[in-house]
């Protein structure tokens, strides 16, 4: 059974996720339909980084991946028996 903390920042997890998807899709999605002047601009990065940060996002997190992949090998590694 989970934890009050556990619970805690599983649902701080999934707010976050819901608001960086939010964020993202209205980046992406209605402010290209905007004309470039709109208020709403001002809350956005330029839309160069629409490809960027998640290309970086991507290559960070193979990196993770792999490390992790790394040291789960490396701790498993058993020694060879000596006759």
């Amino acid at each position: 059974m989970a934890t009050g903390m556990d619970q805690v920042a599983g649902m701080s997890l999934i707010v976050f996720s819901l608001m960086l998807f939010t964020y993202y899709s209205i980046w992406v999605i209605a402010l290209p339909f905007m004309d470039g002047d709109h208020e709403l601009h001002n809350y956005f990065l330029p839309r160069e980084y629409t490809v960027i940060l998640p290309g970086i996002a991507a290559v960070l997190l193979l990196l993770c991946i792999g490390a992790f992949t790394a040291v789960v090998l490396w701790k498993n590694q058993r020694p060879k028996k000596v006759n």
